[in-house]
């Protein structure tokens, strides 16, 4: 087995930094659409054979958990300023 630095995908952060190696910058600019077309460009390195399974399901576990939550602040934002807005 060929040795392969250790990369660990924590945050957002993470995976933007993950992304600019490959010069693909993101800002549709809503958070949560940064996160939806950054899946695609993961999805895009993985089916490119650019990056491994194992930093492919890093980034993606990553972006799944900001998704959840910025889609959870929505539900809690309509609800602070009533349904109206």
């Amino acid at each position: 087995m060929g040795m392969q630095p250790l990369v660990h995908l924590r945050t957002l952060y993470d995976v933007q930094q993950l992304l600019k190696r490959f010069n693909i910058f993101v800002y549709v600019g809503k958070r949560i659409w940064d996160i939806e077309l950054m899946a695609l460009e993961v999805d895009n390195l993985y089916q490119a054979y650019v990056i491994d399974k194992d930093l492919y399901l890093q980034a993606k576990l990553v972006l799944k958990k900001e998704h959840r939550y910025e889609q959870k602040m929505a539900v809690e934002r309509k609800k602070a300023h009533g349904k109206d807005k």
